[in-house]
Formats: structure tokens, sequence, C-alpha cells
């Protein structure tokens, strides 16, 4: 190929397309599991994390939830995958062996924000929320309306196996929150005048994006790092249900998805999608939530 300004947007476009259709392709599963939040600054704050939405009856004047009692701020991050194109290549028409590479690029940054949301679920154990425990912690801070005093409510359980979670996906918040500052773009440095082509005789491609990840309410989520038993999911499930607010009314929180790795993939199925028990007698937690298995938690 003549390297000259027609040829190489013909080229671009080529690559731009291989991009987008393997980017296409992809169907990520974060939204199961986080709620997006649509970023215009370096980063974010969250004081509203500290009033889980409840209505009331509307006695006397109304209670205002103080919004800056607790502050949770998530800042956004700037990610990038870039690759070079030898001049060489372009020149000798051997791009066509560029097209896997771009449709991995493509492939690889749709998946990135599941890749930041399980990570960030997986870090759940030892990073803290917005009431300054970690996320998954036997002592968040929950005021028991009788004494007036914060008694400690836990939503985990200690182990040391293959962390699993249980979550809340029926709210309009999601128990994570995946913060987009920049969506993905494909972007190209493909005049053949540039200094960096003259010096390294290349042409580059890449992707980037800048995006945040954290925390939502800590009462729509269970983490356990014990054995994936039916004594420890009924555990996890019941822990769950019976959380309140600090007016001391039930939240009514309903766990309806179980997070998992591969390793505990089969005791996942053994719990949740046999109908029948060993013995032969229903199993009543036939399909009570779904499975969600995600290789980045293994």
């Amino acid at each position: 190929m003549i390297i000259n300004r027609g040829n190489l947007t013909g080229l671009t476009t080529g690559f731009r397309t291989n991009f987008q259709n393997a980017f296409d392709g992809v169907t990520p599963t974060w939204p199961r599991v986080a709620t997006l939040v649509s970023s215009n600054t370096a980063a974010e704050e969250y004081p509203w994390l500290g009033a889980f939405p409840r209505m009331r009856k509307w006695v006397g004047d109304r209670v205002v939830k103080n919004l800056a009692a607790n502050g949770y701020r998530i800042v956004n991050e700037k990610f990038e995958d870039t690759v070079g194109v030898k001049r060489d290549s372009i020149e000798d028409d051997q791009f066509g062996v560029y097209k896997p590479m771009f449709e991995g690029l493509g492939r690889a940054v749709a998946e990135f924000p599941d890749e930041l949301v399980y990570a960030k679920l997986a870090k759940g154990f030892t990073e803290n929320c917005y009431d300054g425990q970690f996320f998954f912690d036997t002592d968040h801070p929950v005021i028991n309306p009788a004494t007036g005093q914060a008694e400690s409510v836990s939503n985990m359980q200690a182990g040391v196996g293959a962390p699993w979670f249980l979550l809340d996906t029926t709210k309009a918040m999601r128990p994570l929150i995946l913060q987009e500052r920049q969506k993905a773009r494909f972007t190209s440095l493909d005049n053949p005048n540039d200094d960096h082509v003259f010096k390294k005789d290349e042409f580059i491609y890449g992707a980037d994006c800048r995006y945040g990840v954290g925390f939502g309410f800590w009462q729509m989520a269970f983490g356990s790092k014990a054995a994936l038993s039916t004594a420890n999911f009924d555990a996890a499930r019941l822990a769950m249900e019976n959380v309140k607010s600090d007016e001391g009314v039930k939240l009514g929180i309903r766990p309806t998805l179980l997070v998992i790795g591969s390793s505990n993939e089969a005791a996942a199925e053994a719990i949740l999608l046999k109908q029948n028990l060993a013995g032969g007698e229903s199993n009543v937690n036939y399909k009570r939530v779904e499975i969600l298995k995600v290789s980045w938690l293994d």
C-alpha cells in the first residue's frame, strides 16, 4: 500500500470497524450489580449514601436526613491500551494480520468495566464504604431506636475460601457504583508527518477511558469467604432480610443474585438448581435467587 493520507484514513476506518464490531459483540454483566453514574469532574461526592431511602409516617414537621453526615468520594482514573503498526507492514500490505489484535482490543475494552466492578466487589472485605467500615464487615453502626445508641450489624461471614456474594438488585441503586467520566473511545495517530511516526516508523492506535468504581449501600450486599453451603447461604439471606433502618424498621432487602467464581459453581448449583434434596424432599431454595458466575473472582 502506498502511504498517503487517503489510504491511511481507509486503514484507520478498517481498524476502527474491527474494534467496534468486537466491542459490540460483548454483553457485559456489570449492570446487574452496579449503577452507572455520569461524572463531570475528577471525582464525585456521595453524601446521600448515609440515608437509605424509606418512607415514614408524617407526624409534625418533616424529618430531614443529614446528607452531609456521611461523605463518600469516588475518584475517576484514566485507563488506556495502545498498539503500534509498523510502516513496513502497511507498505507490504500486511495490515490484515492486525485484524485479530484490534478485535481483541475491542473486546478487552468492552469487558473492562466488568473487570473493574468485580475487582471492587472482591475488595469489599478490606476497603471502606460510606460509613467508614469495610463494605463487608461485622460492625456496621445502626442506631437502636430504643436506646439511641449505635449497634453493630454484620453483612459478612469470615473464612478462608473463595468469596461469594449475595446481592439485592431490585432497587434503583445497585450495591456498587460505576462512575463514568469518559466513555471508551478509539483513537489514532496516523499522520505520516507526525514526529512519532518519523522517529519510530510506526502508526499508533489505541483506546482510553476514565472510570471510577465504588460501593453503594452495604445493606444490599452480603459477602462470605466461608464454605458455600445451604446453612451459610440461608444465614446470609436471613441476615440481609432482617437489616433495619436507624428507626428500627426493616428495609425490605430481598436478595436476588448470588455472585460466584468458578470454584463455587458446583456448590451454588447444588443449593439453587436442584428441585429435590438427597432424601427426595423438595428444595426450598430451588431458584430462590439467580446465579452469576464471573471469572474475576477466582
